[in-house]
């Protein structure tokens, strides 16, 4: 009988789901099958050309265009905004570039978006606004390349369509990308400021690889190399994106809300997908492009994750693990061996809360990512597992020329309800107060003061997370920084002196995001120079508008976690 009444409720939970859904003109995850649409092959173009089997720099025209995505088989086309060289080509997520190191490649990203957008946005956060109030602002940042500053996509160096008005930063239509970075993951997407939640949830995303065969290939990693490109959603019954309307504090913000949630989890543009693999070893690279959600990848059958690289770079060995945490806009590079299987099938989990790391528990519909359908027969694999990957100079401490404190803080109303988000207490306009050196390494230590994990992101610079320490006294260490914004005067010592978390094994390479936990004070080496050489820049790093660094939950990212990064010679 117990079993029977837990069954019931469960039955009479599902059904109220379902009301709700309805009197939101929400599609209920439930009527959804799962695993019913096959794993889309994403298009990839090169970055390069091949003149007499030698390649040369290459040039591409990449618009956004609008256009309707199918996401599943029994849902209604829908109205997305998709990266692609024509209208017909573009996919959601974009094509993949694939880039060699050493070789540059140059990309017209070019807006032909209509002049207004198919999700609700919020004017009372700091906003690209074109003067005319027609077009939707967007510009192109490659998430983790190191470039110069008027290729970096600058979230005040937005473009309307067909260039008709530009931000107050904006400079120059081509993109010119260096590729002469280590090798590794990337991905680009939208981040025109105060729209970035908006322009990626509605498709505006796509992955970048560059790739150095010389040092790669003796690695004998397996050639079967995809990335994966997870990100969630929720539906309205016609099919539309549905994003909310109404603000946590309409009266303050009309329709802006610190986190974006969906039940419905895409992998590579389709919902809860199937792949069909063989008994053998294959390669991913994960993207987390959602705007705020975790996830905690784990196999349904207990089969191992063999993490080989990080973020945009590589581990210097293997890692094998059975979880994975990825927060917003991570990477993770891993090998995944079909052969050790016992099953002809294997579902992708994720329990990770939302918010993280203390929100709500998954559910049946945002607990599953995808499902991996094994060939009963073994085939030849002559790829391997190297003892040894690529392993880069570790950060040296000693030549830090200087410390910095990071504080993020969370800004509520009367109500209790978020209103705002600032990192050191200071809006994005404010003036500048982080200034590195070109070629130096900093010593930053991150203090985390909100109840969220916040994803750092640092443009240009590439860092090495040390340690996290709790913070004991908080809720009176973090009275004295409302008041006085200073760690020091504060005497951030004598309350950072609680419990240590030590950096993850397969995280302890250079990374350029990292998940800060609340309450915690964690402490990253960031350096401006590249990894693989210890040379700085071909290009001019000081020049106008600069760069950022930002919280990569993006609807804190709109309002307003981001500072601007200047740096000097």
């Amino acid at each position: 009988m117990v079993g029977e009444g837990r069954f019931l409720v469960f039955e009479l939970i599902i059904l109220l789901l379902n009301f709700a859904w309805a009197d939101d003109g929400l599609i209920s995850p439930s009527q959804l099958q799962m695993f019913v649409d096959e794993l889309p092959n994403i298009p990839r173009i090169n970055g390069f050309h091949l003149r007499n089997g030698v390649p040369h720099p290459g040039r591409l025209r990449i618009g956004m265009f609008p256009k309707k995505w199918k996401f599943h088989r029994d849902l209604p086309p829908t109205p997305v905004f998709a990266y692609g060289t024509s209208q017909k080509a573009a996919t959601v997520p974009g094509p993949t570039i694939e880039a060699l190191h050493g070789i540059s490649t140059d990309i017209n990203w070019e807006n032909y978006l209509p002049s207004k957008h198919i999700l609700p946005w919020d004017p009372t956060i700091p906003t690209a606004i074109p003067h005319k109030k027609k077009g939707i602002p967007t510009v192109v940042h490659l998430h983790g390349g190191i470039d110069e500053p008027q290729s970096d996509g600058h979230a005040t160096a937005w473009f309307t369509s067909h260039f008709r008005e530009t931000g107050p930063s904006w400079t120059k239509k081509t993109y010119h990308y260096h590729n002469l970075q280590h090798p590794g993951t990337l991905w680009y997407h939208d981040h025109a400021m105060g729209l970035t939640r908006v322009n990626l949830l509605a498709g505006l995303v796509g992955a970048y690889i560059i790739r150095q065969p010389e040092i790669e290939r003796p690695l004998q990693l397996p050639e079967l190399d995809l990335p994966l490109v997870v990100f969630d959603r929720s539906f309205n019954r016609d099919g539309l994106i549905y994003m909310n309307t109404t603000g946590n504090n309409p009266s303050i913000h009309p329709q802006w809300q610190p986190e974006y949630f969906g039940d419905i989890i895409i992998v590579n543009g389709k919902a809860w997908p199937y792949m069909i693999v063989q008994r053998r070893r294959y390669r991913f690279k994960i993207i987390n492009a959602s705007n705020a959600r975790f996830f905690n990848f784990r196999f349904e059958n207990g089969l191992e994750f063999i993490v080989v690289g990080s973020d945009s770079s590589y581990n210097d060995k293997p890692v094998w693990v059975k979880e994975l945490l990825l927060a917003t806009s991570e990477i993770v590079d891993v090998v995944v061996d079909f052969s050790k299987a016992r099953s002809d099938s294997v579902v992708l989990l994720n329990d990770a809360p939302y918010p993280y790391p203390t929100g709500d528990p998954v559910n049946g519909a945002n607990g599953k990512v995808m499902k991996f359908i094994i060939k009963k027969d073994g085939v030849l694999d002559k790829s391997k597992i190297p003892t040894r990957l690529i392993k880069y100079t570790p950060p040296n401490l000693s030549s830090a020329s200087t410390t910095r404190y990071i504080s993020l803080y969370e800004y509520t109303s009367d109500t209790d309800g978020p209103v705002h988000l600032y990192i050191n207490g200071l809006p994005y306009e404010a003036p500048t107060t982080e200034t590195p050196k070109v070629g130096s390494t900093e010593i930053w230590y991150v203090i985390n003061l909100t109840k969220d994990n916040h994803p750092l992101h640092v443009h240009l610079g590439l860092f090495v997370a040390l340690e996290q320490t709790e913070l004991v006294d908080l809720e009176k260490f973090k009275e004295c920084m409302l008041k006085v914004n200073d760690a020091i005067k504060c005497g951030v010592g004598k309350y950072a002196r609680g419990k240590k978390i030590e950096v993850v094994a397969h995280e302890k390479g250079w990374k350029n995001v990292y998940k800060m936990m609340p309450g915690y004070v964690t402490k990253i080496v960031v350096k401006f120079s590249y990894i693989h050489s210890n040379e700085s820049y071909p290009f001019d790093a000081t020049a106008e508008p600069g760069y950022v660094y930002h919280c990569h939950i993006l609807d804190h990212e709109d309002n307003a976690m981001m500072r601007p990064l200047k740096f000097t010679h």
